[in-house]
């Protein structure tokens, strides 16, 4: 069950909703989606979800909620087990020192240790949090113990909100983006072989040590959060993947259209985040009531930033983002309370499966 790095051909339908914060925001190959010959949906189902008799599939991915507000921390790592009974091709984990919430490195080896199938990601990791060469060696060691399922998505914060974490890690926000750049080709050069000095445009070494060689050829795709023109740019340059959050999907259209205006082939992502509810009203309240929760801004604001989507067209919304290139879906589900995610999850696993039923 590669994700795909770039060069590899690759075709996504689609699938569901889920979308991350106004602030903080990886590559991969998907392969085991096996398409049968149609079935007809059952009626009732078809009444619950109606999009769904007009959509394909694509890979979905869940969030896990490593943050100290939504679910205990021992249940995390049985959360992850089962969204992979459940059916989701991937599950993630977020990464931040604003909040408090499970250092995500840490909760994906236990994660890689308690599943089998899904893969595993950040979503996304803040590389200027860790040393460039620690972290080179523990994603690639996470890569090892978890037989080559790790998908790195990484970002470079969020402005007006990060600049505290940089200051406190000693990174000068100015040149993040130069920062990270230079951590993920650093990483590249490390899982590939034993360069003996790396020079980019902010970090130097004169030494460098031998550094555990990953599972995946390469090392670990790498996706990039970001929607910014610049974002773009880098994308095409040197990611393997994109995990952006625009809520119109025509924005996300048009921007892997630039990434792919460079001719290298990226996997194309989206981050969602949903509620489902067949009463839009009500799901909208519960949106609202998750930004004020996790960001104290209401989803009019957080709205305008990140992709949230709830009510009884929910499959139609994530079809947009299909329609417009969108190929793994990772779903956010906007739930703080453990009974009301465990829910939300057992209904995302249902609409998953309406969805996969329809090409299967």
């Amino acid at each position: 069950m590669p994700l795909r790095r770039a060069g590899a051909q690759r075709q996504f339908q689609l699938r569901q909703p889920p979308p991350p914060p106004p602030f903080p925001q990886c590559r991969a190959e998907l392969v085991h989606v096996i398409i049968l010959a149609p079935r007809a949906i059952p009626a009732g189902e078809l009444r619950r979800y109606p999009a769904a008799a007009n959509v394909g599939i694509m890979e979905f991915g869940l969030l896990l909620p490593s943050g100290s507000a939504q679910v205990p921390s021992r249940a995390i790592v049985d959360t992850a087990v089962t969204a992979e009974r459940l059916g989701f091709d991937s599950v993630w984990a977020g990464d931040s020192m604003v909040r408090a919430r499970l250092e995500p490195l840490t909760l994906l080896s236990a994660v890689a240790q308690a599943t089998e199938r899904v893969r595993l990601g950040t979503a996304v990791l803040i590389p200027a949090h860790r040393h460039p060469v620690q972290a080179a060696i523990t994603l690639s060691s996470l890569d090892v113990l978890s037989g080559g399922r790790l998908v790195v998505g990484v970002g470079a914060g969020f402005p007006g909100f990060s600049e505290q974490e940089f200051n406190l890690v000693g990174v000068r926000f100015k040149t993040r983006f130069s920062h990270l750049d230079d951590t993920v080709t650093l990483w590249r050069q490390l899982w590939t072989g034993r360069p003996a000095r790396f020079d980019g445009k902010v970090l130097h070494y004169d030494w460098l040590p031998e550094v555990p060689r990953p599972v995946q050829p390469g090392g670990p795709p790498v996706w990039l959060g970001g929607i910014t023109p610049a974002a773009l740019r880098r994308t095409g340059q040197l990611y393997d993947g994109w995990l952006p959050y625009p809520p119109d999907p025509a924005d996300y259209a048009k921007g892997l259209a630039t990434i792919r205006e460079g001719g290298r082939d990226v996997t194309p992502a989206l981050f969602a985040t949903v509620y489902l509810d067949d009463d839009a009203e009500r799901g909208t309240r519960a949106l609202d009531e998750y930004c004020r929760a996790v960001y104290a801004r209401p989803l009019d604001f957080v709205g305008r930033i990140q992709a949230m989507l709830t009510g009884p067209d929910l499959a139609t919304q994530l079809a947009r983002f299909a329609e417009a290139g969108a190929g793994h879906v990772l779903l956010r589900i906007a739930a703080v309370d453990p009974g009301t995610y465990a829910g939300q999850l057992e209904m995302a696993a249902e609409l998953l499966s309406v969805l996969r039923r329809r090409l299967g």
